[in-house]
């Protein structure tokens, strides 16, 4: 398909609704997903429907897509499998007094697939449970320092949020931050607050806003597992991201972490809403002690969609494709941004690829890269990690590349604006 870079506004229902947004929602369209975290007036705002790896948006514009929802689509945009296990269970009902037998059924798959899990818990988005794990972790060693990495990304509690408003000092009175990947910041941590931390919170690999993604070294692995077990502390594994679309017992299995509470979210569910906590038995008493509940957490359907997706995860061979397929995409752009004279350095593992611009200091290139991208028809985020799905087959690849080809030759044009 050959499409012309389109140059000014072309997402004139996009911004007229966004215009009607403003008017009755604080912000317009707030979070992640705010226009102000892309390129403003030259990436969609709002979205119609989405089949497989391509999403269109409220004017018609067909993508490409590389986000996958922020993460959440796995095997692929409205999966008819996922979605007819969903509108099963829904038919008979989306809102109960009480669980059902999926409730218990997810749990038993959890606890099956997952190597140090001995229970698990739900919910509805990965702060849920972040929040909660930390709470756990609490209760189990009655101790209050909590350290996290910097610059990481574990939800929107006060303990954690990248927001300002509306917080308190006391909020991260004992939140503390170490370096990723320098096991001494953490060790630094564990001495100065000798017999005060209850746990350690870090993502399986880091992958912060604005900067390329950093696999974890096996001696910082080494060194957080070793703290943790000399002092006691609580490992927390937030798995919410990368969960269920690196290895399907969980990310800790692909890096060497040796988790006590790992949480999950995105992936599990193909687009549904559902979050997951699990944990060992040790920590079972402090998990009944931190009240945990919400009047839609145990909806039967995303819970019947999440068995399906971790069935199909494994039946299939979704790892191995989100794997070639991130690689090969990678690879493309590398060659691609050689060949026009705008060396790219990829990162992260190829099912959660991000790519940055050499020399790229102000993020101009990323975001005029990110641009001319959309209007070719493909959806690249210019500062977030991206996300490739079952969905993404060598001829979706090829496509991409196609059409990356023109980005990367009108890119000297637009970054010179």
């Amino acid at each position: 398909m050959s499409l012309p870079v389109r140059e000014g506004a072309f997402l004139p229902e996009s911004m007229a609704l966004f215009g009607r947004a403003a008017r009755v929602v604080p912000g317009g369209i707030y979070g992640h997903t705010a226009p102000a975290l892309t390129v403003p007036g030259a990436m969609p705002y709002f979205a119609s429907r989405a089949e497989g790896c391509r999403y269109w948006d409220v004017d018609g514009r067909e993508y490409l897509d590389y986000m996958c929802g922020y993460g959440p689509i796995v095997l692929g945009y409205n999966h008819p499998e996922v979605e007819e296990a969903a509108r099963e269970e829904q038919a008979k009902g989306g809102c109960f007094n009480h669980p059902t037998a999926r409730f218990v059924e997810l749990a038993e798959a959890l606890v099956a697939r997952i190597d140090f899990a001995d229970w698990a818990v739900f919910g509805k988005n990965g702060s849920d449970m972040t929040t909660w794990a930390v709470q756990v972790a609490r209760e189990h060693t009655r101790r209050k320092k909590i350290l996290r990495v910097a610059g990481a990304y574990h939800g929107i509690d006060p303990w954690c949020t990248p927001g300002h408003g509306g917080l308190i000092e006391e909020d991260r009175a004992h939140i503390h931050t170490f370096e990723w990947n320098r096991p001494e910041s953490l060790a630094d941590l564990f001495d100065r607050h000798r017999g005060q931390v209850a746990a350690v919170v870090l993502t399986p690999f880091h992958h912060p806003l604005y900067r390329d993604s950093v696999l974890p070294t096996e001696s910082f692995v080494a060194a957080v597992n070793h703290l943790c077990q000399q002092f006691g502390t609580v490992l927390v594994l937030d798995d919410v991201r990368a969960g269920f679309r690196l290895h399907p017992g969980g990310s800790h299995r692909a890096f060497g972490f040796k988790p006590d509470l790992a949480c999950y979210c995105k992936a599990i569910g193909n687009g549904h809403p559902i979050s997951a906590t699990v944990g060992r038995d040790d920590l079972r008493p402090a998990a009944g002690k931190v009240f945990l509940t919400g009047s839609f957490w145990n909806a039967p359907g995303p819970m019947a969609a999440a068995l399906k997706t971790i069935e199909l995860l494994e039946s299939t061979d979704a790892y191995r494709i989100m794997a070639r397929a991130g690689q090969r995409l990678m690879d493309g752009l590398v060659r691609l941004g050689a060949e026009a004279g705008y060396p790219v350095r990829p990162s992260g593992p190829p099912a959660m690829p991000f790519m940055t611009f050499e020399g790229d200091r102000d993020l101009r290139r990323a975001r005029a890269f990110a641009k001319l991208s959309a209007a070719q028809g493909i959806f690249f985020h210019p500062h977030h990690n991206w996300f490739v799905c079952a969905a993404h087959r060598d001829q979706d690849i090829d496509e991409t590349l196609e059409r990356a080809a023109r980005v990367f030759r009108a890119l000297p044009d637009e970054v010179a604006r």
